[in-house]
């Protein structure tokens, strides 16, 4: 029997889903953000509907458990485990950081053995969610679990740097991330879904999926607003 998953991920401004069904998969991206928790359902439906099967064909329902957006992080969390709970199946958490490193990898080299890439996501605030990943040997491996960094920290940290960077982060914040320069760096994503549901099947086939009432948001800070002193103080 031939596997059927569901993924998405609501942690940028990009909302993706995606399908593995019938051998094949079917992709869906649009505007997310704000928009993501009227969105999410109706995409979910208009793949299932394409591909001819409902909820109760899905063996798991991957979600992007971020870092990212604290709404869209919550709205992916709580339709995962909304839909798994009612049908009795279990979630795949999914990195969205690793996200942006599948998709840099398939843009980059995706024929090659070997891909070392470092992820920065523009944070708001000054700083970024960031991490680095080696692919080898046909699966990725977390060099730096994702963290949040200042800018200086996050240069500091990568004073060793990574072959290849990726994420939105660059063009956010341009020559104030001081790493470098002659780096190939991959700002835009070509695919988000397509890298979702590869890293959904791969996680899927790995028996890394859990309980329902484990998809939690993976949030690295609690602090979601300066005060207008610290607005200030950054003009």
């Amino acid at each position: 029997m031939k596997t059927c998953l569901l993924a998405f991920d609501t942690s940028t401004e990009l909302l993706a889903v995606a399908l593995h069904a019938q051998g094949r998969e079917r992709t869906l991206q649009m505007p997310g953000g704000a928009a993501a928790s009227g969105a999410l359902l109706p995409a979910i439906h208009r793949l299932l509907d394409d591909a001819g099967i409902g909820l109760g064909a899905l063996d798991a329902i991957a979600f992007g458990r971020g870092p990212g957006a604290f709404t869209g992080l919550r709205t992916s969390c709580a339709v995962a485990q909304g839909l798994a709970l009612g049908l009795g199946r279990p979630v795949l958490p999914i990195d969205s950081l690793l996200v942006v490193a599948e998709d840099a990898r398939r843009q980059a080299a995706p024929q090659a053995g070997a891909f070392d890439v470092g992820v920065a996501m523009d944070a708001r605030m000054n700083e970024a969610y960031a991490a680095r990943y080696r692919w080898d040997a046909g699966r990725w491996q977390v060099v730096s679990p994702p963290a949040l960094y200042t800018l200086p920290a996050l240069a500091a940290a990568w004073t060793e740097a990574p072959r290849w960077l990726a994420g939105s982060a660059f063009a956010a914040f341009g020559e104030r991330l001081a790493l470098a320069p002659e780096l190939p760096r991959l700002g835009v994503e070509r695919d988000r879904a397509a890298a979702l549901i590869a890293l959904a099947r791969a996680a899927h086939a790995a028996g890394e999926a859990v309980d329902a009432a484990l998809a939690l948001p993976l949030y690295l800070r609690d602090k979601v607003a300066l005060t207008t002193r610290e607005r200030e103080a950054l003009r």
